[in-house]
């Protein structure tokens, strides 16, 4: 009996799905297969609650007649892609499909409701499914397979409680991150002092030398990146 109940909830919300976004009962179903929690909206979108996103999207395989107004372009791989609030489109039959989008292509502006997620020691930007990463190179946010340790976040690295930083050019949250996560790699390479570590991974003895150092080249890293350090 609950596995009719449960079937019997399936094929309801597919149902609703393709009344609200034209997909079929089937591509409905499957979409929900990669959300296990299978919380949906009044408009048929599915919720993704990993790392406490709470945003709601449209699933896999959703089909729209036209674009969300204000979307953005993208051609990668030789194929066109397009980019609205999370969710990446490309073109159908019958309009456009909601798809995963390749990784490696790169996006000039996040998503609007992203979470930043610390795995390893990096900042990840998440939001439906998706991982971004800050690539200075290409100036933007790239799409990455998901890290290795995506269920285990960890903290962002500390700094000194004495540093204060400001982004004097208005820099928003997740370029900040990206910054003072390249600044944190720089200056441990040039000090060897990592505050993510016990006693900073060097010897007790040495470990205020090291922090004092590790600090000043944080501050002259940020500063150079367009921050007041304190």
């Amino acid at each position: 009996m609950k596995q009719i109940a449960k079937l019997g909830a399936l094929v309801s919300t597919a149902a609703l799905l393709y009344a609200t976004e034209a997909v079929s009962p089937t591509q409905a179903a499957h979409a929900l297969e990669h959300r296990p929690d299978g919380v949906i909206d009044g408009r048929g979108h599915i919720l993704d609650s990993r790392y406490n996103h709470g945003h709601y999207y449209p699933g896999v395989g959703v089909s729209v007649r036209v674009l969300p107004e204000g979307y953005r372009p993208y051609f990668f791989g030789g194929h066109p892609f397009y980019f609205y609030g999370g969710v990446w489109y490309a073109p159908a039959a019958a309009g456009f499909v909601v798809v995963r989008p390749p990784v490696g292509v790169v996006i000039s502006v996040l998503p609007p409701f992203y979470s930043t997620v610390w795995i390893g020691g990096v900042p990840y930007y998440y939001a439906n499914d998706v991982y971004y990463t800050w690539d200075s190179a290409q100036n933007g946010y790239v799409v990455v397979d998901p890290p290795a340790n995506a269920a285990n976040p960890s903290s962002p690295p500390s700094t000194h409680e004495e540093l204060i930083i400001y982004p004097k050019n208005g820099q928003g949250a997740a370029q900040q991150a990206a910054d003072r996560y390249d600044c944190h790699s720089w200056a441990k390479t040039q000090t060897g002092f990592d505050p993510t570590q016990v006693a900073g991974g060097v010897a007790p003895a040495s470990a205020a030398n090291s922090r004092s150092a590790y600090d000043r080249a944080m501050s002259a890293c940020l500063t150079a990146r367009g921050y007041e350090v304190r």
